[in-house]
């Protein structure tokens, strides 16, 4: 698998070849008014066609999937033509599988326009579309031809959109690059201020760690599972109390540590520097009061689950995790009270 990652400043060096037909761009309202103006006079295309879909989570559904197929057939794109997506997370996702499964596939270019996407969901190939509570239950590995960052599109993100980013670039830490957390700790004033030079440096550490990782395990048969650290837990809270990703995966990291904790396999002073790390970022590490088992239910519709078993990413150590199918559900319901705010 070829590592086609570009990190920039700008949207000056994107460039396309000139073997596709046409050009599609899905994008949503947001990076639709801020950003797409910038983006597009950088695309020395003839024939460029543009989708826009409402931000958020709700945009990833079959309805919406059905709409843009609907509006490919209608603009004549075919096997010869380009999807472009520029957005975040849920744009990447959605404009992959639309990719990945139009006339059986077309080509593929990610542009990322926030912290979470840039660090995470636009590596690795991984597609999909939510049905009803559960994420991503429908999907495809599918990589893009090349994934292009613009390290200054960030700049146009509101402060909860941007810390949401946060929870996934301080994953990378936990499970693979100890030194990595240091890192962060060191510059964490200039990663709340933006600083561009730093979040290259934070950018680059996340897509070289997740390239390698998906390197060796692309369909996320082993290796790639460590990195759901918090995802599972986090699946579980991110719908009920309508949290942001990066958020939901930061708490459920939380309940992931302290499961660790419990059982022995890190000492308190490494939980107590999740903790701390997690305050200098401004990072949530509880929730609201949610339904503990309803929460467990979605946890137990985990696509990543395997023979009746929910499957956990635990910490096992300064920067190494471990893939358990044994913890208990009354252990899992504990964790998941310990993190509810009084």
């Amino acid at each position: 698998m070829e590592k086609s990652i570009i990190i920039d400043y700008n949207y000056n060096n994107f460039k396309l070849e000139n073997k596709y037909d046409k050009v599609l761009i899905i994008t949503d309202k947001n990076v639709h008014k801020y950003q797409f103006s910038n983006f597009i006079k950088n695309i020395n295309h003839s024939f460029i066609e543009v989708f826009i879909v409402e931000s958020g989570e709700e945009s990833k559904l079959l309805s919406i999937y059905e709409k843009i197929i609907k509006f490919c057939i209608k603009t004549n794109i075919t096997r010869k033509s380009l999807v472009v997506a520029l957005g975040g997370g849920v744009v990447g996702d959605l404009a992959g599988f639309v990719a990945s499964t139009y006339m059986r596939g077309i080509d593929l270019v990610q542009v990322p326009t926030t912290l979470l996407a840039q660090v995470d969901s636009s590596v690795g190939g991984k597609t999909g579309i939510n049905i009803g509570n559960i994420k991503n239950i429908i999907g495809t590995f599918y990589q893009p031809k090349f994934t292009y960052i613009n390290v200054n599109s960030l700049k146009s993100l509101n402060d909860k959109e941007y810390l949401g980013g946060l929870g996934e670039a301080l994953k990378y830490a936990f499970i693979y690059d100890y030194d990595f957390l240091k890192y962060i700790k060191n510059n964490s004033e200039s990663i709340l201020n933006k600083d561009e030079v730093v979040l290259f440096n934070i950018i680059k550490k996340c897509t070289d760690i997740k390239w390698e990782v998906v390197n060796k395990d692309e369909k996320e048969s082993g290796l790639r599972k460590i990195l759901n650290l918090g995802h599972t837990f986090g699946h579980g809270i991110e719908k009920l109390c309508n949290l942001s990703h990066g958020f939901a995966v930061n708490i459920g990291t939380n309940m992931a540590f302290m499961i660790a904790l419990d059982k022995g396999f890190i000492e308190e002073d490494y939980y107590e520097e999740f903790i701390s790390v997690s305050k200098l970022l401004n990072l949530p590490t509880k929730f609201e009061n949610a339904d503990i088992y309803e929460i467990l239910e979605i946890m137990k519709s985990d696509k990543k689950n395997s023979f009746g078993n929910i499957n956990l990413v635990i910490p096992v150590g300064r920067g190494k995790v471990k893939v358990f199918d044994d913890i208990k559900d009354d252990e899992i319901l504990d964790v998941i009270k310990r993190c509810i705010n009084a």
